[in-house]
């Protein structure tokens, strides 16, 4: 269910998980940039132009590096600030060397940062190449045609930036959007498995961490007796009652129909089973629907070092199936 970038406590290999799109954007940047620079890079070796050979050819051969370092690790934030860096330092070199005949090929340059930088970062950097790029031109083309250039690219970042920061803040929303289960207002599943999977990536393993999994006891029987729409008051007020027992620092997740998460990080297996037992003598003692007992069932685990997302649900699964045959209503922790 829950993919990872490492290997299982059992040691046996754990699937990658899909890239990012952030990671997809860069690896096709480099990839594109590559074929577009070479050429003319063996073009001017021909023509023994060395020193703008020399710099296409070490912009092919970092791109081909970084290009290899994320396809490898996955890791993205060094690696972007380093090309948009690279690139613009290339680009300027470009400038030096041919004057304002190559000045266009700070468009795509700059625009290129707007894609895997933040829209913050990329504006600061491409406005430190704006002034270089005036400062080297100021004295070789008539003031007219430097405004110019400088009104164009400034024109461009600014609408890149712009639609950079429209897009993430639209990218975020539509992000919270989906990870929300709109009937409790607690977080989906989907945000779970990015949850867990985040303490592989974030290197969270050594955290101190645990995980309580709820199911509700004999839920079918009350949407057999008294309907669905009962039956979802049930859920939204047990998460209720859950967010009363948990603390702010601590996530729910709706994990299936009536089965439910809490991450309580920086809790350890002691804490997470006296707020796992609160929260059932909570529940039993709730009058949720006159003449119906409610109750909840629970598996508690605390994550171990080098354990995998999956190895530690399926510990807070196993407990909470132990809970069940020791006849419901019950706290199980886990060893």
């Amino acid at each position: 269910m829950l993919d990872t970038r490492n290997v299982s406590q059992s040691g046996k290999p754990v699937a990658k998980p899909p890239r990012s799109k952030e990671e997809i954007i860069l690896l096709l940047l480099c990839a594109l940039s590559i074929p577009s620079i070479l050429p003319f890079g063996i073009f001017r070796i021909v023509q023994h132009n060395w020193f703008p050979a020399f710099i296409d050819l070490t912009l092919v051969g970092g791109m081909s590096c970084v290009l290899l370092y994320v396809w490898h690790t996955g890791k993205i934030r060094f690696a972007s600030l380093a090309v948009t860096i690279f690139y613009s330092a290339g680009m300027l070199v470009t400038v030096n060397l041919q004057g304002v005949g190559l000045v266009y090929w700070a468009y795509p340059t700059m625009i290129a940062g707007f894609f895997i930088l933040r829209p913050n970062v990329a504006l600061a950097i491409n406005i430190v190449s704006l002034s270089v790029i005036v400062a080297l031109l100021a004295m070789r083309i008539p003031a007219l045609n430097l405004f110019t250039i400088a009104v164009t690219i400034l024109l461009i970042n600014l609408f890149s930036y712009i639609f950079s920061q429209r897009t993430r803040q639209q990218h975020i929303e539509l992000n919270l959007a989906a990870e929300i289960d709109h009937l409790t207002g607690v977080c989906n599943r989907r945000a779970l498995e990015r949850k867990l999977a985040g303490f592989l990536q974030m290197n969270q393993r050594e955290t101190l961490s645990s995980m309580l999994l709820l199911d509700l006891d004999h839920f079918k029987q009350v949407n057999d007796s008294f309907g669905h729409a009962a039956g979802d008051k049930v859920l939204v007020q047990l998460c209720e009652l859950i967010r009363s027992r948990t603390r702010k620092s601590d996530e729910i997740f709706r994990y299936g129909g009536e089965e439910f998460i809490v991450i309580a990080t920086g809790a350890s297996l002691r804490a997470a089973s006296g707020m796992a037992e609160n929260l059932r003598a909570l529940v039993a003692a709730t009058d949720i629907i006159a003449g119906c007992p409610i109750t909840v069932s629970i598996g508690v685990a605390a994550l171990q070092p080098g354990e995998s997302p999956a190895s530690w649900l399926l510990r807070a699964d196993r407990m909470l199936y132990n809970a069940k045959l020791g006849g419901r209503n019950k706290v199980c922790v886990a060893d």
